[in-house]
């Protein structure tokens, strides 16, 4: 080793570590603010064509256009969440009066079948006799319920919809997305390049078909099971089914999460005597509502980016345990990726077959 070569080590050691340093300081700046961009990335990237075309009509006024997707996007997403909330309201409030009205006529009692399910039915029908002789505790005992449930419901969504200022950020950040998306991707892809080479290319495509899989697989899921669910609240005689099925498709955003409604409300069939109609919903609800979830979504995602089922699963599922929501994005986007490299690599140990022309 040369004297220059050897004065060389320690500056590039130094320069190591202050880039390490700089990058360290930079995530704790900005971690904070990395869901919100994130999901501000994923809205920008699926929604892009429609804002291609509105800038066209507006003659590639970059701003203009971006303020006003922004705009539409924040209102396709506000309005009708504050629509069904408002509505969920009023439901709520005529949901209690209903069952303190029927608590107030008198001791019930559960049906048999109910009734004789071992560690299940005596306390049922215990609660049942305490609710009935004490209409107080059944108020304390709903807003208890009421709480812990919306606890949990706002842990599972997440920053985005449990912190406004957030959504706010991300809000924010879809606007400038759209104004310099073009340019940040090209420059991505030119520092990747320096790392990568060409692959790069493949890589971010795979990133692209995958996070477009998973959202129309999400939606399209979430519909599938609103729209089953509403059949079955219908057929069951529950009230505003097409209400109480919106909410459904809204809670099938999360995964495993419409048991929650169509659960209640079956058990709510079972406690006011409605026996036949809360037991076929429960039947509707384990065995084609709960099902869509489990099938579609997956399928959709694994038609479109060639990934074999299972492994589309595993990402859905172990990126939600690892990141939380943004994870059923972030896990199926890894998966893909690892699947391009060893498909790639897989390519470049394929054997040359003889008189083949060798690879340039």
């Amino acid at each position: 080793m040369s004297e220059r070569d050897a004065a060389s080590v320690p500056r590039r050691i130094i320069l190591a570590l202050l880039l390490g340093g700089l990058f360290v300081l930079g995530y704790l700046v900005l971690s904070w603010f990395i869901v919100p961009a994130v999901w501000a990335a994923i809205l920008a990237y699926v929604t892009w064509p429609v804002y291609a075309r509105l800038r066209k009509l507006l003659r590639g006024h970059a701003m203009s256009s971006a303020a006003l997707m922004t705009v539409l996007l924040t209102a396709a997403f506000v309005l009708p969440l504050l629509w069904l909330v408002a509505l969920l309201q009023s439901e709520f409030v005529l949901a209690y009066q209903s069952a303190s009205a029927y608590m107030a006529g008198g001791p019930h009692r559960l049906p048999d079948f109910v009734l004789h399910l071992p560690w299940i039915g005596e306390p049922l029908q215990d609660l049942l006799d305490k609710f009935a002789a004490d209409p107080v505790a059944l108020r304390a005992q709903l807003a208890t319920w009421i709480q812990q449930w919306l606890g949990e419901l706002g842990n599972l969504v997440g920053g985005v919809a449990q912190n406004a200022l957030k959504l706010g950020f991300a809000v924010l950040t879809v606007l400038f997305i759209y104004r310099d998306g073009e340019s940040l991707l090209d420059q991505v892809r030119r520092v990747l390049r320096r790392f990568l080479g060409t692959r790069v290319d493949g890589y971010i495509d795979a990133i692209g078909v995958t996070t477009k899989a998973v959202l129309y697989g999400l939606v399209l899921t979430a519909f599938a099971q609103g729209l089953l669910a509403g059949i079955g609240y219908w057929f069951a005689g529950v009230r505003a089914p097409v209400l109480f099925g919106a909410f459904t498709a809204l809670i099938a955003l999360m995964p495993f999460g419409t048991p929650f409604v169509w659960g209640s409300l079956a058990a709510w069939l079972l406690f006011t005597g409605k026996t036949l109609e809360g037991i076929g919903l429960l039947l509707w609800g384990t065995l084609v509502v709960s099902w869509v979830d489990n099938l579609i979504r997956p399928l959709v995602i694994s038609s479109a980016t060639h990934i074999p089922f299972l492994l589309v699963m595993f990402g859905v599922l172990g990126g939600l345990a690892a990141f939380g929501l943004i994870g059923m994005f972030l896990g199926p986007v890894v998966v893909a990726v690892l699947m391009a490299v060893w498909r790639e690599w897989l390519e470049d140990q394929r054997p040359v077959s003889p008189g083949a022309p060798p690879k340039v």
